[in-house]
């Protein structure tokens, strides 16, 4: 197995080669994801459940919320396959659950959940209910005092319709992203995104501060994680974002508050990974969002597909279904530095979806 380094040099990644990262998943909902056909990260009806299922099978290799694992409407199951089937050749130090508002909390025991007394953000298109300092703010903390138990952190994501809240976000911040975004589509539904963005940004019109602007139209993972990646930058240890566009924006977000407290941000302990799906995914542009930072990253995307696999289902993911989520990416790189096989993985995760 190998990876693709597309900015920076592979110096990074590979001075973690052979090295064990504590894994978390940072979870949340907004009703946003309610709105009827904008995502399909989950089953109808109940996208709500998506992070709690995804952590579930990370953790204990079944789902216990519900009966059946998460998977699109054309049946395509969640990433969280991979990142499990990695853990199981080469598991990480820790899974751990960042509860940033999400509506049921996974059933288990023995596993990290963190909560932060933070309530699921409204639909960004009606009036804001959350405290976006506040939240930023505990991500701030948590980054600067939380001991993992890894040798370095790959932190990962699992919000349904959270490319749509970034892309407002990004575009409320004032950065030229539009078509830049992915989506857990083959074909996004372009005309359902761009109408609530239009309506998240103008709530946003009359809003001056950051935080004011990322409260009507983020979600709290993407305030959350920003707020965590500046209070990781103050360790000398080493951090992975884990994802694709969603975790870009929360680096844009970075950018923005760094730029608005004139304060100098080291760049150096951290990178971002993501799949090969969502590197060559025509309808966005991950390196290009990465590009309008003013501070330089390390960026790399694995090279892992389902080309060699006898699933049809599974190469779904290589036609452009689902594309990156629950880690999947920074999962494959970790794979990839700790030598592990790309048959002996692709073997694990057919087994998961039966064939």
């Amino acid at each position: 197995m190998t990876y693709k380094t597309l900015l920076g040099t592979s110096d990074f990644l590979e001075s973690l080669r052979g090295k064990t990262a504590s894994f978390y998943l940072s979870a949340s909902y907004t009703q946003s994801s309610d709105i009827e056909g904008i995502s399909q990260a989950g089953l109808k009806g109940l996208l709500h459940l998506t992070p709690v299922l995804d952590f579930e099978f990370l953790c204990v290799q079944e789902v216990r919320s519900l009966e059946n694992i998460a998977v699109t409407p054309s049946g395509i199951p969640t990433p969280a396959i991979i990142t499990r089937a990695v853990h199981t050749l080469k598991a990480f130090a820790s899974l751990e659950f960042l509860d940033l508002g999400v509506k049921k909390l996974p059933q288990l025991e023995h596993f990290p959940i963190h909560n932060f007394d933070i309530s699921f953000s409204h639909a960004i298109n009606t009036k804001t209910t959350i405290n976006a300092f506040d939240i930023f703010q505990k991500g701030l903390e948590f980054g600067k005092t939380h001991e993992s138990s890894g040798e370095y952190t790959i932190l990962a994501e699992s919000v349904p319709s959270g490319t749509t809240t970034a892309n407002a976000l990004c575009l409320a911040l004032g950065y030229e992203v539009e078509n830049k975004f992915s989506s857990s589509f083959k074909n996004a539904p372009n005309k359902i995104k761009d109408t609530l963005i239009k309506e998240a940004l103008v709530l946003c019109e009359k809003k001056v501060d950051i935080f004011e602007k990322a409260a009507q139209s983020a979600d709290n993972m993407l305030i959350f994680n920003a707020g965590f990646v500046l209070g990781q930058s103050s360790k000398n240890k080493k951090l992975i974002l884990a994802g694709g566009t969603q975790m870009a924006a929360v680096l844009l977000l970075v950018n923005s508050i760094v730029k608005e407290m004139n304060v100098k941000f080291d760049a150096s302990n951290l990178a971002i990974c993501t799949t090969k799906w969502l590197e060559k995914d025509e309808n966005s542009d991950f390196v290009g969002i990465l590009k309008l930072l003013d501070f330089s990253i390390n960026a790399y995307a694995s090279t892992f597909d389902f080309q060699n696999s006898s699933s049809k289902i599974l190469k779904k993911y290589d036609e452009g279904e689902a594309k990156e989520g629950v880690g999947a990416g920074a999962a494959l790189c970790y794979a990839a530095i700790n030598n592990i096989k790309e048959e002996e993985l692709l073997e694990k995760i057919q087994h998961f979806v039966g064939e």
